[in-house]
């Protein structure tokens, strides 16, 4: 890239950086080191702000490079990660939303320990949101340095190296000082922005087309070099049964593994009512929806205007598919107009991935602080000792985020967080649903339904083709792969239903049936909700 797109680029970075600095710096000072606070920012959002919020955190740098990136390259099957995205809001809505903002308090962890014993459960589900969040963050990690190594023209590592350490120390300072009251408000200002330049890159491409989808489409199939092909089902998923069911793997992850986020979760914490939880999610269906639909015109736009050639030889996996549409739509390199859009799409990109990691990285800390911390600590940890240890682990997550970056860099970044959202339905869902509507499931079911769930798809990935055995593994020069799928949802989803009920049929524990109908009556009427 030329010297006016890097500087016009980092000058509207910095910017950006330096108001959400400021916010950070305002709300630092008129905290009172609450727990509340810190975790749920005092409760005080509206659902249309806590609507933009997890907007915000939903809408990453896996949607806003990867997605497209993927449609651009793999035209019809790209959109699998569109549909699985959107449709998992239906999940949250109907299931999970107005239920855990009544029966928690700030993590997953406080709605299965309302009726069950408090030790093992808070350890069991801390370590997989950590985990969980972990590999989120590594997908944004991977964003932040394809970005850099397209605007700088470099491709070194020590390029991206210091990019991805920029990224993490910049969350780190967001979540220490401000809390979720300042990483909400960095949420909302980052969902307007990036709605904002999503808007106008499709209205750019719609012009370029004279609002011809037809004429889009077909473009796109002639450039990519697969003619009609591109255009159905297959070109990724098609290639012999393994691929289908990784097809089926997939979509199952990210339908299922949504109500599983843990940094999505702790967003219905901040807003005052369930009531206002559901509106929330309402308000984020809309904004989603609609952020999605216009990615499918972008990615379709890049295989017709840029190619997928020029995308894959800029990034194998296209990551920077967006940015190199805007350059082009601009007017091309060179030209004023081609500056200036890359740089704004550049610089949004850049506040999607550093929003999202706060937001992740705030989740995260939490677990450590409020579920594993004060699970194993006695006398059990007050609120602002709390506070500190999620302070202090925000910094060893963002070390360990960096490393894993670093080592995932080639990754396409919507693949990086399907493999979240596995873990996520795999661990988390299958003991949050059994709590809230089963009404025999005792300690031991919710312990073996998270582990039987994370340990399998953790082991399932590091013996799938991700990790080893072929040219795009993590590790292209050995070989232990034994699982043929990328995505292990499949199976490990199914295991963490399995291992949660042969749990609790095993179990001499008696379930607790008082305790069960309070959480019941709280879950559904919200009396004695905090």
């Amino acid at each position: 890239m030329t010297g006016q797109h890097q500087t016009l680029a980092l000058l509207l970075f910095s910017v950006f950086v330096a108001v959400t600095l400021g916010i950070t710096t305002w709300v630092s000072r008129r905290r009172h080191g609450s727990a509340e606070e810190f975790y749920a920012g005092g409760r005080l959002f509206s659902p249309m702000e806590n609507g933009f919020a997890i907007s915000g955190d939903y809408m990453s740098a896996a949607s806003f490079l990867g997605v497209t990136g993927l449609i651009a390259l793999f035209g019809y099957d790209g959109l699998l990660y569109v549909v699985g995205f959107l449709v998992a809001w239906l999940v949250v809505l109907f299931l999970v939303a107005e239920l855990v903002r009544n029966c928690g308090r700030f993590t997953l962890a406080d709605v299965i320990a309302a009726r069950m014993r408090e030790r093992p459960v808070r350890i069991a589900v801390g370590t997989s949101s950590v985990t969980v969040s972990v590999l989120y963050l590594v997908a944004q990690m991977v964003g932040a340095g394809s970005l850099v190594a397209l605007l700088l023209g470099r491709t070194s590592q020590a390029a991206q190296a210091w990019t991805v350490i920029g990224v993490g120390a910049l969350m780190v300072i967001y979540v220490s000082l401000g809390g979720m009251r300042a990483t909400t408000w960095i949420q909302i200002v980052k969902a307007v922005l990036l709605l904002s330049g999503t808007v106008v890159l499709t209205v750019l491409v719609l012009l370029r087309f004279h609002g011809d989808i037809d004429r889009l489409l077909l473009t796109a199939a002639e450039r990519s070099g697969h003619g009609r092909a591109f255009l159905v089902p297959g070109l990724k998923y098609g290639g012999g049964w393994s691929a289908r069911l990784d097809f089926i793997s997939l979509g199952l992850a990210l339908v299922l593994g949504t109500a599983g986020l843990p940094h999505i979760l702790s967003r219905f914490y901040t807003v005052p009512t369930a009531r206002a939880a559901r509106r929330s999610v309402v308000w984020s269906i809309g904004l989603i929806g609609g952020f999605y639909l216009m990615t499918i015109v972008l990615g379709f736009g890049a295989a017709a205007v840029v190619g997928p050639d020029v995308v894959r030889a800029s990034n194998a996996s296209g990551n920077t598919a967006v940015p190199l549409l805007a350059l082009d739509l601009g007017g091309g390199a060179g030209s004023t107009g081609g500056t200036v859009l890359f740089a704004v799409v550049a610089a949004v990109a850049f506040a999607t991935i550093l929003a999202v990691v706060a937001g992740i990285t705030l989740a995260s800390s939490a677990s450590v602080a409020h579920d594993l911390y004060a699970s194993l600590r006695r006398p059990r940890a007050r609120p602002r000792s709390e506070v500190a240890v999620a302070r202090t682990a925000a910094v060893g997550i963002g070390v360990a985020a960096i490393a894993l970056g670093l080592l995932a860099r080639d990754l396409n970044t919507a693949f990086l967080v399907g493999l979240a959202f596995a873990v996520a339905a795999s661990a988390n869902l299958p003991v949050l649903l059994y709590s809230l509507f089963w009404r025999g499931f005792t300690t031991r079911g919710a312990v073996w339904a998270v582990y039987g769930g994370l340990v399998p798809a953790l082991g399932l990935v590091v013996l799938s083709p991700v990790v080893s055995g072929s040219p795009g593994s993590l590790f292209p020069g050995v070989d232990f792969q034994y699982f043929p799928l990328q995505n292990p949802g499949i199976v490990s989803i199914p295991l963490g239903f399995l291992a949660g009920w042969l749990g609790t049929v095993t179990s001499d524990e008696v379930p607790d049936e008082g305790r069960h109908a309070e959480t019941e009556v709280r879950s559904l009427t919200g009396a004695g909700a905090v």
